[in-house]
C-alpha cells in the first residue's frame, strides 16, 4: 500500500475542521439604521414604537368590538323571545275574542229572530274592540322593531 493510501485508511481520529464564520445577512432597516446618526436612530425607535402601539390599539379595538358583537347578538336573541312571548299573549286574547264573537254571533242569531240589526250592532261592537286589541299588538310590535 502507498504511503497516501495507508494515511487515508489509518484509524487515527481526525481533528475537527475550523467552523466557517459566516456574515450574518442584515436586513434594510438594519443596515440603514447603522449608517444613521444618533438623533436619526432614536426618531426611528420612536416612530418604531409608536407602530408597536398602534398595532396594539388595533387589537384592542378587534377584541372589543368582537365582544360587543357578541353582546348586541344576545340582546336581540332575548329581545327576540320577549316578542315572542307577547305576540304568543296577544294572538291568544284575540283567539279568545273571535270565539266570544262566534259564540255571541250564534246566542244572538237564535234568538234575535229577524232582527238582524241588533245582531249585526252586537257583533260590530265586538269587532271593534278585537280590531283594537290587534292593532295595539301591531303597533307594539313595530315599535319593538324599530319601525
Amino acid at each position: 500500500m502507498s504511503p497516501k493510501a495507508a494515511k487515508k485508511h489509518s484509524k487515527s481520529p481526525k481533528a475537527p475542521k475550523k467552523a466557517q464564520r459566516r456574515s450574518k445577512a442584515t436586513s434594510a432597516p438594519r443596515r440603514a439604521q447603522k449608517t444613521m446618526s444618533r438623533e436619526a436612530r432614536t426618531m426611528y425607535a420612536e416612530v418604531q414604537q409608536a407602530v408597536r402601539h398602534l398595532e396594539k390599539s388595533i387589537g384592542d379595538i378587534q377584541r372589543d368590538l368582537g365582544k360587543a358583537e357578541h353582546r348586541l347578538e344576545a340582546d336581540a336573541r332575548a329581545q327576540i323571545r320577549e316578542l315572542r312571548k307577547d305576540a304568543r299573549a296577544h294572538l291568544s286574547v284575540l283567539k279568545a275574542k273571535q270565539r266570544e264573537a262566534t259564540g255571541t254571533l250564534r246566542q244572538v242569531s237564535s234568538a234575535a229572530g229577524g232582527s238582524w240589526a241588533d245582531v249585526k250592532r252586537l257583533v260590530d261592537s265586538v269587532l271593534i274592540d278585537a280590531r283594537a286589541t290587534a292593532a295595539g299588538a301591531v303597533k307594539r310590535f313595530r315599535i319593538a322593531l324599530g319601525g
